[in-house]
């Protein structure tokens, strides 16, 4: 089977379920965004949400589609950047129980932190302390990283170093990987518009987005923009939350719809997505079939709190994604 290495921001997150909406407004957040916090910024929202009912949690939007590969039997890595402190080794020790090859570099920075603040209509707002993770240089990112591998699957918040993040595709692309990147938040998304056009058609194969990401790019509807984002790169997938997800490919728009659940918070369900979706695309699965994995493991993260699921859950999940590929 196919490798898969992940790169993106090493963070731990703390899943808060908040009481009620005006909160965010009050710490400036916008619903549903991800929005950059400085340290003390990230310890004034922990301390003011004290009481409230947390969690923790290895995280970062990358590291997570690489746990939910990893889950389904995939052989995985990570590159990312950690402190040394004990965030760091909770964020490493995390990774290797998962059998996850951590390749993690140390930076004098305290480990990132990504406070996800869920909403009772179960979506997230993120206030992200990056820490460490911004640590991460184009100097670390080395031809060797990408040995062995046969995917490298990246997150678009990285652009945040366009030096870095443009040698990672390069490097990844002249190794021969197949390259998948997810555009990140809209705000980032709307910044960064034309660096992320270039290195997507420098670099790219599977491009993956949320409708208002898709927007902030494209400046179109979903599917306009999708058809516009096709242009660049060999396939482009949607996701439309609770209205399922599309994709763009040689055989037209494909659309899917999404697994009944239950959603108490959708925390990670864009990442799970990506997981399933990758895992079928590396066996050959039709677009259709890739989509309907995704659904099924977003379906069940929503499930529960955090982006992570007991054994239990992926004993099931697996039997489902095998119940596909039958």
């Amino acid at each position: 089977m196919a490798k898969v290495l992940g790169m993106g921001n090493a963070l731990v997150d703390i899943i808060t379920r908040i009481d009620n909406d005006d909160i965010l407004n009050s710490f400036g957040l916008p619903k549903g965004s991800m929005t950059l916090v400085d340290l003390d910024t990230s310890n004034f929202i922990h301390a003011e949400t004290t009481g409230m009912t947390k969690s923790r949690a290895s995280g970062g939007s990358a590291a997570n589609t690489i746990h939910g590969l990893a889950h389904l039997g995939v052989q995985t890595g990570f590159v990312g950047s950690v402190g040394n402190d004990d965030m760091g080794r909770f964020f490493k020790k995390d990774l290797k129980v998962n059998k996850i090859d951590p390749i993690l570099f140390r930076s004098m920075n305290e480990t990132g932190k990504a406070i996800a603040l869920i909403s009772k209509d179960t979506e997230r707002t993120f206030a992200t302390y990056l820490g460490a993770a911004v640590d991460l240089s184009a100097e670390d990112i080395t031809h060797d990283i990408f040995d062995g591998y046969d995917y490298f699957y990246v997150e678009g918040y990285l652009v945040q170093d366009p030096k870095m993040f443009e040698k990672a595709l390069r490097l990844a692309s002249q190794a021969g990987l197949i390259i998948c990147l997810d555009l990140a938040s809209y705000n980032i998304v709307a910044e960064y518009a034309d660096f992320f056009r270039a290195v997507i058609s420098n670099y790219v194969n599977l491009l993956f987005a949320n409708d208002e990401e898709i927007r902030a790019f494209t400046g179109k509807s979903p599917e306009e923009g999708a058809k516009e984002a096709k242009e660049l790169c060999d396939l482009v997938v949607i996701k439309l939350g609770a209205e399922g997800s599309f994709c763009v490919c040689e055989e037209g728009m494909i659309r899917t719809g999404v697994r009944p659940s239950k959603p108490i918070d959708t925390t990670g369900a864009g990442d799970l997505f990506a997981s399933g979706f990758i895992y079928g695309h590396m066996n050959g699965m039709n677009p259709d079939l890739c989509g309907k994995m995704g659904s099924i493991l977003a379906g069940r993260v929503i499930e529960v709190i955090g982006a992570k699921m007991e054994e239990s859950h992926w004993e099931i999940l697996r039997r489902e994604i095998q119940s596909l590929e039958d």
